[in-house]
């Protein structure tokens, strides 16, 4: 069985969603570690370290996503994790931007998968069996 770790990066508190994806990716089939809200990449990266993940899911709500997944591949390679899959989701940027500016931010900081607002718990899945060859 797979594992994922999973949390609500940064300052932000939005919950609802993090409930939501925590099940749906428990019923795909996933083992999932779910490290809840305000988390940081720290706690993200020793939770996948721990329990030999084999992706970090990122969600971010609040806007300030992309001031606080900044630099997170660069300390997975510190930690000897490098390769691990990040998938990051949600309201990622303050205002309204074009998606496509948004995901490439977030691929030049590493993350394998960017969805953006309102993706289905669905599309993350389909791309996880994908990218673990499932």
């Amino acid at each position: 069985m797979k594992t994922l770790v999973m949390g609500v990066i940064g300052a932000d508190v939005h919950a609802v969603g993090n409930k939501i994806l925590n099940l749906a990716f428990t019923e795909a089939g996933y083992k999932v570690v779910n490290l809840g809200i305000m988390v940081s990449q720290d706690e993200f990266i020793k939770a996948a370290i721990e329990t030999d993940a084999d992706a970090i899911m990122v969600s971010s709500l609040y806007g300030h996503g992309e001031l606080d997944c900044r630099g997170m591949r660069e300390q997975c390679i510190e930690a000897g994790i490098g390769d691990i899959l990040m998938y990051v989701g949600g309201n990622l940027v303050v205002g309204k931007q074009d998606f496509a500016e948004t995901e490439a931010k977030f691929k030049d900081m590493g993350f394998n998968r960017v969805y953006a607002p309102g993706t289905r718990p669905a599309a993350a899945i389909a791309d996880l069996r994908v990218d673990l060859g499932e």
